[in-house]
């Protein structure tokens, strides 16, 4: 069984950086598909940025040039590199892995972005 634990998160100002990590534990393959989510307080959760085993990659309109999604497969992790954050990106950053069409997530790692 797959379970995954995020670290890296933090306060930040805004203008500032994070990276943000992911590792798997259990079976991760190429064919699974690795991604970040976020849920901003009072939102919904949604997609940030998503990656394929061969180093595919697609954004959310709002993160792209600020954002960088990268994969280590033989670690089994996943990262996010966040550049020139602002304040409406303060949310819960949940690492996701789809397998065969079954999301597992992680336990959430808190980012705030804030003077």
């Amino acid at each position: 069984q797959v379970q995954l634990v995020e670290s890296g998160g933090g306060l930040v100002q805004p203008g500032g950086s994070l990276r943000l990590s992911c590792a798997a534990s259990g079976s991760i393959f190429t064919s699974d598909i690795m991604g970040w989510y976020r849920q901003p307080p009072g939102k919904q959760r949604e997609l940030v940025a998503v990656i394929t085993g061969g180093g595919a990659t697609n954004y959310a309109d709002s993160v792209k040039g600020r954002f960088t999604i990268s994969r280590d497969n033989a670690k089994k992790s996943v990262y996010l590199q966040m550049n020139t954050l602002k304040p409406e990106d303060t949310a819960v950053y949940y690492c996701k892995v789809a397998k065969n069409g079954v999301g597992v997530w992680g336990q959430g790692t808190q980012v705030t972005v804030s003077s």
